[in-house]
């Protein structure tokens, strides 16, 4: 077990020097597709992936090594492939369902090249490792009975949109255990009710941006955005640079032992409290109320749609926090609970703040990105969360997306679903 833990945090940190965590490509990066443009492939079928070199210092390269991570864990297969024009086919055939994740090097260290490049196998069989707790609905009911005993008292605060035909405020709003919610919202000027869409944040400890809820409100939306922390929205950036260094380094192990004491039921109940505040609002239109994020946000997102049910649509890219127990064999991602010679009441408190539980408890549309290339969000993990909700459904697989980067089909994918949504249409799903 420790072995295969190893081995995921050695991906992971192999991850960084491959530029998983850069925003794109860079120019001297191997690029790689395969033969499935989704990158999904039924059992026994061969997936062929197509390889290209780019030259190295203006030399072209004979030949590219490649590596290949079954669930982005267990070694299936190496060797090297000779490169014709720079170009090279990989040819493999998977043993059973599972993602297959390929890593490339060409040339000589410390100056060789990298890439990357994934693909699933019947995703609809990947499963969560650690099955929902039996009392899972019952503590979150207890948790929101906690927040309600609490009134929110929303105090606004109006401040300059800065967009024409917009108005903007910020708000803060009562939590549990004497904590708030900070965040801000934004709706169209002209107009009585509008579609709500609350954003979550993906992870770190950062300000809100105005333009997430501004631009979102030019589009007619009554736009909403909290911070993921009990911190106010719009401070100097060494505010937020000495917390992340100081009291909120490593928030998502802080209260780990115990899932009374988690950072993350804070979190999750803000979102709650955020969604419900949003339906009580008098300029909601009453029909439409999306939630969306990504990463971390993911989480968030299935969350409030699992305990807030009045939510009407959930849009997530990447979602994080899915199968936080995993099996063996089965990729550990964000927030990394579960690790080597851990504490095993980390294992216990874990699966009340699993994605994948919340998403199975999802019966609105729900839209997923999900990156084939990603070691924070993993293939495995994601799927095993989609697989699990219950109502119309649809996913966006993308061979070469990292956990950061571009993502243009399921940006292409969310713009389709918002641009119905707030017109009070149901979402385009595509089958």
């Amino acid at each position: 077990m420790n072995l295969r833990r190893n081995s995921i945090f050695a991906l992971s940190l192999l991850a960084i020097s491959f530029n998983l965590l850069g925003a794109a490509p860079v120019p001297n990066t191997i690029t790689a597709q395969p033969d499935h443009p989704n990158g999904v492939y039924k059992e026994g079928e061969k997936i062929n992936w197509s390889i290209s070199v780019p030259p190295k210092d203006g030399k072209h390269l004979t030949s590219v090594s490649y590596l290949i991570k079954r669930n982005g864990v267990v070694e299936v297969a190496k060797g090297k492939l000779p490169l014709t024009d720079n170009k090279a086919t990989l040819t493999f055939t998977p043993e059973s369902y599972g993602s297959d994740l390929v890593l490339f090097t060409a040339g000589e260290p410390p100056n060789s090249i990298k890439g990357i490049c994934g693909a699933v196998v019947a995703p609809e069989k990947f499963t969560q490792g650690t099955p929902c707790p039996e009392d899972f609905d019952a503590f979150w009911q207890g948790k929101i009975k906690q927040l309600k005993a609490i009134p929110a008292n929303p105090v606004l605060v109006s401040a300059p949109s800065e967009k024409e035909g917009v108005e903007y405020s910020k708000i803060t709003m009562d939590n549990i255990n004497g904590t708030h919610v900070y965040g801000q919202i934004a709706r169209p000027t002209k107009g009585a009710k509008f579609p709500a869409i609350l954003q979550v944040q993906y992870a770190g400890v950062y300000p809100l941006q105005k333009g997430s809820v501004t631009a979102r409100a030019a589009s007619g939306w009554l736009a909403m955005n909290i911070i993921a922390h009990d911190i106010p929205i719009d401070e100097k950036p060494e505010f937020y640079d000495n917390l992340a260094k100081g009291s909120l380094l490593n928030y998502t192990r802080i209260g780990e032992l115990d899932r009374e004491t988690s950072y993350f039921v804070r979190m999750l109940l803000a979102c709650y409290r955020a969604a419900e505040y949003l339906s009580t609002r008098p300029d909601w239109d009453g029909r439409v109320l999306v939630v969306t994020g990504n990463s971390q946000g993911g989480l968030q997102s299935f969350a409030t749609a699992a305990l807030f049910p009045k939510m009407t649509g959930v849009i997530v890219g990447v979602p994080a926090g899915c199968n936080a127990v995993p099996a063996k064999d089965q990729p550990l991602g964000w927030p990394y609970w579960i690790q080597p010679n851990q504490n095993p009441k980390v294992a216990k408190t874990a699966p009340y703040f699993d994605a994948a539980n919340f998403a199975a408890r999802v019966k609105c549309p729900i839209l997923v990105g999900v990156g084939l290339s990603d070691v924070t969000s993993p293939p495995w993990g994601v799927y095993s969360a989609f697989n699990q909700a219950k109502g119309p459904k649809e996913i966006v697989p993308m061979p070469s997306a990292e956990h950061r980067g571009r993502h243009d089909a399921f940006d292409q994918r969310s713009q389709a679903w918002l641009s119905s949504l707030v017109g009070g249409n149901p979402p385009p799903l595509s089958r």
